[in-house]
């Protein structure tokens, strides 16, 4: 639905894009990372035809984003940063209004309405002005304004941000009811956000990518260490000792020393040829010692993003 090739962009001499190139497929909700000024609005700009490109070629549903501008904004719903309505309008008045500067044919508007003031949760807020709407339903007229045309790709920049913890969590699974239907280009710096939502990331820092894949594949990248925690019946010196003497341990930090008998460590393995848990367990089963807790710490989504943001 989306292919992105070399994208550059130039701000006089500051370089806001060098280089980005992606794709995004049909159904799917593409999750766009990065600090702020990685270059995340820049490249929602360039696409929905609001600034032009120094470099590189953007095509949306098949349109080439330079050459044919009008035919992709047709293929859009947009929701920037700062939503943009009518405050002194009723919320059926915009959307009709926005009905007609879609160019909705007349014999649909009511249809379109109907249907996007459901989808968006507004039915008891229609007599209502704009004005007078919490920050939350706001959102959810400027979701709807994005969708009165029933565009098939939705391009929306920090939808939530904000946003209360509820209104948030309103938006989300509101994102997700769309990606049922549609595609969904998000940006976002809230890793919740990416794992709550998204199918899949992008990771942009400095006008580059620097990581693309599945939240779980992106955190899961860095196979070559793995940390477990573990806690067992016996002294801090002893549970350290014996997870010292273990192939492959690279490092260990004591969680918590022994209380009532118990002590707590985690264990960083460097390149394990097995399981890291197998081999702890059978070392406590042999030590005897009873052990309360075994897992494996995965690095998060916003661990990685640090990892990965400071080191480009």
């Amino acid at each position: 639905m989306i292919e992105v090739s070399n994208l550059i962009k130039d701000y006089g001499s500051f370089r806001a894009l060098s280089g980005v190139s992606f794709s995004m497929k049909k159904g799917e909700i593409l999750g766009f990372l990065g600090p702020n000024g990685a270059g995340k609005s820049t490249t929602m700009k360039v696409l929905t035809g609001f600034i032009s490109a120094d470099g590189g070629t953007a095509t949306v549903a098949g349109h080439d984003v330079m050459n044919d501008s009008i035919a992709v904004r047709r293929q859009l719903g947009y929701l920037p940063e700062n939503t943009p309505i009518y405050e002194e309008m009723g919320v059926v008045e915009f959307l009709r209004f926005i009905a007609g500067v879609r160019r909705v044919p007349r014999g649909k508007v009511r249809e379109r309405l109907d249907t996007v003031i459901g989808m968006c949760g507004l039915a008891s807020m229609t007599g209502k002005l704009i004005g007078e709407l919490s920050r939350g339903y706001r959102q959810r007229v400027g979701l709807a304004q994005a969708l009165i045309h029933d565009p098939p790709i939705l391009i929306m920049d920090e939808p939530t941000s904000a946003l209360d913890p509820s209104q948030t969590v309103e938006i989300r699974e509101l994102v997700r009811e769309i990606g049922r239907e549609k595609s969904v280009l998000l940006s976002t710096h809230i890793m919740g956000e990416a794992t709550a939502t998204c199918d899949r990331v992008i990771i942009i820092s400095r006008g580059r990518i620097v990581a693309e894949g599945t939240p779980e594949s992106l955190v899961r990248s860095d196979e070559k260490r793995r940390g477990v925690l573990v806690e067992a019946r016996a002294s801090a010196e002893d549970l350290r000792g014996l997870l010292g003497g273990l192939a492959g341990v690279a490092n260990i930090t004591e969680k918590s020393a022994a209380a009532d008998g118990w002590a707590s460590c985690r264990a960083i393995f460097d390149a394990p040829a097995t399981d890291p848990r197998e081999t702890i367990f059978a070392a406590v089963r042999e030590k005897g010692w009873e052990l309360r807790e075994l897992h494996e710490e995965t690095m998060t989504l916003e661990e990685f993003f640090i990892k990965v943001t400071t080191q480009s």
